[in-house]
């Protein structure tokens, strides 16, 4: 039997998840946005409740082509508060839309999302050796900088906590634990 990271539990979505994408480095802008935005969602709420929702967000949100939703219009904002197939949160929603335009002057800026986020890792992973629970932190000094760097350029719901757990879906850090059959696969 496989041993996982302390946080998967029993849930058939949650293993594939964890075994399939947690932790794996991305460097695609658009995988980079499809997380940013279920993350911002995330932000007080079980990571489950989201991933059971993402097949919903997808629809939603044009399968998170930022180039779409930096340009939905007041109706598409108002359909989406009605979506009970989503987190229904309005500054939430708000925030996907302005958060795809700030994505795109990012993209503009540095060439893509993807070299100015993994620029912070000097465009590798942080491999960390976490052995249990207590030892995975939920911000980093570089989180709190991340942060600090998106909120300056107007991004919304990217506090330290979103971003660490950001940078640990998106693999820009290994926080899997060393007794997990990911570590370091």
């Amino acid at each position: 039997m496989k041993h996982r990271c302390f946080w998967v539990t029993d849930s058939k979505l949650y293993i594939d998840y964890h075994d399939n994408e947690w932790g794996q480095p991305v460097f695609d802008d658009e995988t980079l946005f499809e997380f940013l935005i279920l993350e911002t969602f995330q932000a007080g709420l079980s990571w489950i409740t989201i991933l059971n929702k993402r097949d919903n967000f997808r629809k939603a949100f044009d399968q998170f082509d930022y180039k779409k939703i930096s340009k939905y219009s007041e109706s598409k904002y108002q359909s989406l508060l009605q979506d009970a197939g989503i987190v229904r949160n309005k500054l939430k929603i708000r925030s996907a839309i302005s958060n795809a335009q700030l994505f795109m002057e990012v993209q503009k800026e540095f060439g893509s999302f993807s070299k100015f986020i993994w620029s912070y890792m000097n465009d590798k992973p942080i491999i960390n050796q976490f052995e249990k629970r207590a030892d995975v932190p939920a911000t980093t000094t570089l989180s709190d900088k991340i942060s600090k760097d998106l909120k300056k350029r107007g991004f919304k719901f990217v506090g330290s906590t979103v971003i660490y757990a950001y940078m640990q879906a998106t693999g820009m850090v290994n926080d899997h634990t060393v007794d997990c059959f990911k570590y370091l696969n």
